[in-house]
């Protein structure tokens, strides 16, 4: 596919993923480490990295605390701060259980998710309808490891849909990353026809993952989120408005040590009976407030590294 010009390039918004926790070098030795160390050695370095990332990262800090804010109106600075210290925290473990199930053996796979078999059975009823299914979720608990439960432990067809990495090294392991999973990657942004390459794989019948709680220039729709105004993407939503797919979403919230619960949300449907815009804005507000409901509930799995509500001011953030 050719590259898409140069000038849509310069618009991704890099201070979504350009920050200190996200560069090449301490992610790529967080790939390579966590793959020899055991498990309780790389959590405590986990959890030291996070403290120095918390006090030395003070834009990072103070930007989660500003985030926190719409959670915890009557916090202090000071405390909201703390709790920022703890999404860091989980967000350490997450990536650290994240890298181990990539190659886990079978059972310890399994072993990682609790779910109810009529949880992993809506993908396939879904599925059976012929239409594949849009799944969506926000950069909230980790989403990447429910990738390993699609792919490992319920064998389902997956298709990723992302914005490339700020920095070319984590953008390679990632798609590396995915490659071991065996989940096939659409990266927003590197050609022109992303749209069409969504709907090529909603036809093959597979699942289109993507990531609803940013939006990209004027590819949005308005919602209330948080008890706040916000910008989320609005494609997925048009993709299912356009072929019928069912919107699914789906949480992965960590309930212990290497454990994590799998909660897939009410399917949304777009419908086609009504005005394509108030039907997009109707499935995008019912989102809103499943993911509002979730991040209230376990506010420190909501990973937001920079000034999340700046950002619903500026139309192309």
């Amino acid at each position: 596919m050719p590259d898409a010009p140069a000038e849509r390039r310069d618009r991704v918004p890099r201070r979504w993923t350009l920050h200190g926790l996200n560069n090449g070098a301490i992610f790529g030795a967080t790939y390579r480490g966590v793959g020899v160390l055991p498990r309780s050695v790389s959590y405590a370095i986990g959890r030291a990295g996070s403290w120095l990332a918390w006090r030395l990262h003070r834009g990072t800090r103070e930007a989660l605390a500003d985030n926190l804010r719409a959670v915890f109106p009557d916090d202090t600075r000071e405390a909201l701060e703390r709790r920022a210290r703890g999404t860091l925290r989980a967000y350490a473990e997450d990536v650290i259980d994240f890298i181990r199930a990539l190659r886990a053996p079978e059972a310890e796979a399994q072993a990682l998710f609790d779910y109810r078999p009529e949880d992993a059975q809506l993908f396939v009823d879904l599925l059976a309808q012929g239409r594949g299914i849009i799944l969506v979720t926000g950069h909230y608990g980790n989403w990447e490891v429910g990738g390993v439960f699609l792919r490992r432990v319920a064998h389902l067809p997956l298709t990723i849909v992302a914005m490339p990495e700020a920095n070319p090294e984590v953008n390679r392991l990632r798609l590396d990353i995915r490659d071991l999973l065996g989940a096939d990657t659409i990266e927003v942004g590197r050609s022109l026809d992303t749209a069409l390459q969504i709907r090529r794989r909603l036809a093959a019948n597979r699942i289109v993952a993507m990531l609803l709680d940013r939006h990209l220039g004027r590819d949005r729709v308005g919602v209330q989120f948080l008890g706040r105004r916000a910008w989320f993407l609005k494609t997925p939503l048009l993709m299912a408005f356009m072929t019928g797919a069912p919107v699914v979403p789906c949480f992965v919230e960590r309930i212990g040590p290497a454990r994590f619960r799998i909660r897939p949300g009410t399917p949304i449907v777009v419908s086609r009976e009504r005005p394509r815009e108030a039907s997009i804005d109707a499935a995008a507000q019912d989102f809103a407030d499943q993911l509002s409901a979730r991040v209230r509930a376990h506010p420190h799995y909501w990973y937001q590294f920079y000034r999340y509500w700046d950002a619903q001011h500026d139309p192309l953030a």
